[in-house]
């Protein structure tokens, strides 16, 4: 440990936890989707809602949050909400092969499944960011959020190409045995991930030894200070944009392409491949260069939004180009414009998470979790809403998608437009690699609203 906290393999061994956690989600967020509108020929309303549900769970992330800030306890917290999400994820497989038999069935298993997800993500992913925080020196933070990050794009990427590879050819039976095998290894990771970490490693964060008050009371707290919930606002925002295109682009590489089912799950490796090279990317630049212009939030922010709603558009075209359009060049083109305005959110975060009545770190980073697994939901439920309905009316797939991916587009714009009127806060900030960016806030940086 340096500086009585978390030294860079303590960080690293966290970040395992996140990767095992991508690899879960990628598996049900992406594969089952794609399953059951294009195997099953599902509307894309179902899986739509059944992610949505799950992302609507992880509105009690702040109470989860709030009850490992009174145990001041945080590995229970991961190791079980792994273990829960691994078996629902499982749960999900078996779903979408009985909905192969019986629909109904089928579905009302998989309500139960994703409920559990989102339980699991809950406690899991809210409780590691919490503990990252907790441990890691101040001036570290920002660059162990990035860290953690990219591990878990990491495991989203790895998990889609190699789950690809495994699923062909397809079958339920295999869908089961790769998901249990995923879900299995992830729980082993984060047991080994998280042993003794919380007791070899001091708190760097400030202590409050003071009572605590009831949840709700915690919660306006914290809703109450400005920045708190400026980024709050920020987040939603862009991740609602962010969030549209989850649950129709391997539907739409199936119907339009007419990719595989290993085929549309490796093109999500892609994008998520994308988002890994751009923060890389973006790290690269501001530690080689830095300066007030590379090392601003309020570039790759700004810029990040715009470049996606332009990789998007590439997207469009490829699809209206037909089966020899650049299909995996426009998304790898929008998963590196996504890594951008990411990194920005994420180093934010993470060093605003111990600001505020010491001890609240868990209440303030559910907060926000609750804001992105809203916006998620939101998000991902009305893109499949609204390829529905577009396919319905038009019915060319690749016009009903071109409408829904401009949709998206022009929300990157708005979270474009609002990061550049936003006036700045009290704190500097920066991004963590690369020099001081000197006059760069918060709020200037960011967009928030």
């Amino acid at each position: 440990m340096a500086g009585g906290g978390l030294s860079w393999i303590g960080i690293v061994r966290l970040g395992l936890v996140q990767t095992a956690l991508g690899a879960i989600i990628v598996l049900t967020t992406s594969t089952i989707n794609r399953l059951m509108v294009v195997e099953l020929a599902l509307p894309a309303i179902v899986p739509g809602a059944l992610v949505a549900l799950h992302y609507a769970m992880q509105i009690l992330r702040p109470r989860m949050g709030y009850g490992s800030d009174v145990r001041q306890r945080r590995v229970p917290w991961i190791i079980g909400g792994m273990a829960v999400l691994a078996s629902g994820g499982v749960l999900a497989a078996v779903a979408t092969a009985l909905m192969s038999v019986s629909f109904v069935a089928g579905f009302m298993l998989a309500v139960v499944a994703f409920i559990i997800i989102g339980l699991g993500v809950s406690a899991a992913g809210t409780t590691l960011l919490v503990l990252l925080a907790k441990l890691t020196a101040e001036s570290r933070r920002a660059a162990a959020a990035t860290i953690v990050w990219l591990m878990m794009i990491a495991g989203f990427a790895v998990t889609a190409i190699v789950c690809g590879k495994l699923l062909d050819p397809f079958s339920f039976p295999r869908l089961i045995a790769v998901t249990g095998g995923v879900g299995f290894l992830a729980v082993v990771v984060t047991i080994l991930a998280t042993w003794r970490i919380e007791d070899g490693a001091a708190p760097v964060a400030r202590v409050d030894t003071a009572p605590r008050p009831p949840f709700k009371e915690a919660l306006a707290e914290v809703w109450a200070d400005q920045r708190a919930r400026l980024l709050t606002i920020f987040i939603f925002l862009s991740m609602l944009a962010y969030s549209t295109q989850d649950l129709i682009l391997e539907p739409f590489a199936g119907l339009v392409f007419g990719y595989t089912p290993g085929q549309s799950t490796a093109l999500s490796g892609v994008h998520h491949g994308g988002v890994f090279a751009g923060m890389i990317g973006v790290a690269v630049l501001a530690s080689a260069i830095g300066g007030r212009w590379l090392g601003s939030l309020k570039l790759w922010t700004v810029g990040g939004c715009i470049a996606s709603a332009l990789a998007l558009l590439c997207v469009i075209l490829a699809g209206l180009a037909g089966p020899a359009g650049p299909l995996k060049a426009s998304v790898f083109a929008l998963g590196v414009a996504n890594g951008c305005f990411a990194i920005a959110a994420i180093g934010t975060m993470m060093s605003m998470a111990g600001e505020g009545r010491p001890g609240w770190e868990g209440t303030r980073m559910g907060l926000w979790g609750a804001a992105q697994g809203i916006a998620f939901g939101v998000g991902g439920f009305g893109g499949t809403v609204m390829i529905d309905v577009a396919r319905a009316t038009i019915g060319a797939p690749e016009i009903a998608y071109a409408i829904v991916f401009g949709v998206q587009a022009v929300m990157f714009l708005v979270a474009a437009g609002v990061a550049m009127r936003i006036t700045g806060t009290s704190a500097q900030q920066r991004l963590p690699f690369g020099r001081a960016a000197p006059g760069v806030r918060l709020g200037e940086g960011l967009g928030n609203a």
